[in-house]
C-alpha cells in the first residue's frame, strides 16, 4: 500500500466531514452463517475519517484507553496515507490491534472530545483495525527476532490475551518464553468465548505463526497444576510442569461461571453461556460432538439469562443455529438510553442502552426479571422457566437496593436456557516471589483490552524481579 500523495490534512476535518462507521452485512445475509459481520471502508474513506481526529492538546482518548495507545499520532499519519508509519506507532503500545479493532467497545471513542462535542467521535477502533490489516497485507509486520537471549526461562501459563501479550513482552526482552495451554489451541476466550461473527479464528492463528515465528513456544493440551507448596523456597516455580523455569506467569482467566441455583437447575437444556459458544467454535474448527453432547438452538426457544455482552453473543449463536425464538432477561434495570450518562459523564464510559449486532438480528429483551424456577417434563428435559417481575427499592441502609416483587409470577416458554451472569474473581494462594498473576485471573472478569494491558505491566513486573537476581 503505498503513501499517497493527495492532501489529508485539513485542520477542519472534524467540522466538515461526519463520522461514518463501516456498518454491518445486511441481516438477511449474515444471519445464516459465522462469518465477520462487520463490514470495512476503502482506504479513502478510512484516511478521511483519520483525518477527523482534532489532535487535542489533552488527548483524553490516550488517558481512557489501557494501553495508552497514541490515537493522535497514528491517526495523522494515517490521514496522510503513510500507513506503514501508522502501523509503527499503534504497535508500539499495543501488540494486538487486530483483537483490540474488532472487539473493543472502545473507551478512547467515549472519551473523545468530539464524543462531547456532538457525539461523533473519530472512529479510532476501526482505524486501527484498518491498520494492522494493511500491515500484515502490505508486509509492514514481519516477525520481531530478539538478537539476544539473556538465557532465563519463563512459562506462561494460559494462552488469553493477557498470556499472549505478557508472553510476547517477555520474549522481546530476551526471555525464553514457554506457554502452556490446557486446550487444543491458543486463544482463551478470544477462540473460545468469542462467536466467529465478531472474530475470525483465522486471525487468532495468524498471529500464533508470528509469534512462534518470534521464539515463543506453545505447549497444547496441558493441564497445569498449581503447587504454592514447594519447600518455601521462592527460587522455585509455583506451577508442576516438569521442568524449571526462572519465573511463572499466571494468566488462567476466570473459569468459574456464576450459577443460578434454582429448583429445576438439572433439567436438560440449562447450561452455561460458555458451554455452547466454546462448542459452536470448536464444530466450526472442525471437532465433532457427539449427538447427545451437541447444545444447539434448532428449532427452540432460548431464553438467555443476563443481559451482557456473553449474553448477546448467545443471541447471534443462536439466530444462527436455527433458534424459533429468542429472549434474554436481565435481573437489573434497564439501562439508561444515551448517549449521556449522568452517573458516568464525559470522559468516562457511559453505562447506558446498547443493541448490537445481535440484538438487530432479533431478540426480546426484558429489564427488572427474576428467576425462580426451571420447569421440566417427565423426561427431565426443560419446558420453561418460572419468573417474576421486580423492582428495585431503596435500602434505608444505604446498601445495595432491595428487592421488590411486582405482580405475579409468569412462564417465559423455553428449551434451552442459557446463563450468562458473569463470572467469579478467582481467589489464589500465597505463591513464591517469582509466580505472578495477570489479566483476568488477578483483576477477575474484564475487557480484552484490560487483559492486555495487564499482561504487558505483568511482564515489566517479571523483568524487574529477575533483573535484580
Amino acid at each position: 500500500m503505498f503513501k499517497e500523495t493527495i492532501d489529508m490534512k485539513n485542520p477542519k476535518a472534524f467540522l466538515e466531514i461526519a463520522r461514518q462507521e463501516a456498518g454491518y452485512r445486511p441481516i438477511h445475509d449474515r444471519i445464516h452463517d459465522f462469518g465477520e459481520v462487520e463490514q470495512t471502508l476503502n482506504s479513502r474513506e478510512r484516511r478521511q475519517q483519520a483525518s477527523r481526529c482534532m489532535d487535542c492538546g489533552v488527548p483524553f482518548c490516550h488517558w481512557a484507553c489501557p494501553l495508552g495507545n497514541k490515537a493522535p499520532e497514528w491517526n495523522a499519519a494515517l490521514g496522510e496515507g503513510d500507513w506503514e508509519r501508522a502501523y509503527q506507532l499503534l504497535s508500539a503500545t499495543n501488540p494486538f490491534p487486530e483483537f483490540t479493532g474488532r472487539i473493543c467497545p472502545a473507551l478512547c471513542e467515549k472519551a473523545c472530545v468530539l464524543n462531547l462535542f456532538n457525539h461523533e467521535p473519530t472512529t479510532n477502533r476501526e482505524n486501527e483495525c484498518a491498520i494492522i490489516e494493511g500491515a500484515f497485507r502490505e508486509g509492514y509486520l514481519q516477525p520481531r527476532i530478539p538478537r539476544r537471549r539473556n538465557g532465563k526461562r519463563i512459562a506462561v501459563v494460559g494462552s488469553g490475551p493477557a498470556g499472549l501479550a505478557a508472553a510476547d513482552a517477555l520474549n522481546q526482552m530476551g526471555y525464553q518464553v514457554t506457554v502452556v495451554e490446557k486446550n487444543e489451541a491458543a486463544g482463551g476466550l478470544l477462540r473460545y468465548g468469542i462467536p466467529n461473527f465478531k472474530l475470525n479464528k483465522a486471525i487468532i492463528d495468524r498471529r500464533i505463526r508470528i509469534m512462534e515465528q518470534e521464539g515463543i513456544s506453545f505447549l497444547y493440551n496441558n493441564e497445569v497444576s498449581t503447587n504454592p507448596s514447594q519447600g518455601g523456597n521462592a527460587e522455585l516455580p509455583a506451577v508442576t510442569l516438569g521442568e524449571t523455569f526462572d519465573a511463572v506467569v499466571l494468566a488462567t482467566g476466570t473459569p468459574t461461571a456464576r450459577d443460578l441455583n434454582i429448583p429445576g437447575r438439572s433439567l436438560r437444556g440449562v447450561h452455561f453461556a460458555l458451554e455452547l459458544l466454546a462448542q459452536q467454535n470448536r464444530v466450526l474448527a472442525g471437532s465433532e460432538i457427539a449427538k447427545s453432547d451437541r447444545i444447539t438452538a434448532k428449532n427452540k426457544n432460548v431464553l438467555i439469562i443476563g443481559g451482557g455482552d456473553t449474553g448477546s453473543d448467545c443471541i447471534g449463536t443462536a439466530h444462527r443455529q436455527g433458534a424459533k425464538s429468542v429472549t434474554q432477561i436481565e435481573i437489573m434495570p434497564k439501562p439508561p438510553v444515551g448517549p449521556d450518562d449522568p452517573q458516568n459523564p464525559w470522559p468516562n464510559f457511559p453505562r447506558t442502552f446498547k443493541t448490537t449486532s445481535s440484538h438487530e438480528e432479533g431478540c426480546t429483551r426484558r429489564w427488572n426479571i427474576n428467576t425462580l424456577e426451571f420447569l421440566g417434563d417427565a423426561d427431565g428435559h426443560l419446558t420453561g422457566v418460572k419468573v417474576q417481575e421486580i423492582d428495585w427499592k431503596p435500602n434505608p441502609a444505604g446498601r445495595r437496593p432491595l428487592m421488590a416483587e411486582k405482580g405475579k409470577p409468569e412462564i417465559i416458554q423455553a428449551e434451552l436456557v442459557l446463563l450468562a451472569m458473569g463470572f467469579f474473581k478467582p481467589e489464589h494462594p500465597s505463591y513464591p516471589a517469582n509466580v505472578f498473576v495477570c489479566g483476568d485471573a488477578a483483576q477477575g472478569a474484564s475487557l480484552v483490552v484490560r487483559a492486555i494491558a495487564s499482561g504487558r505491566q505483568t511482564a515489566a513486573k517479571v523483568d524487574a524481579y529477575l533483573s535484580k537476581k
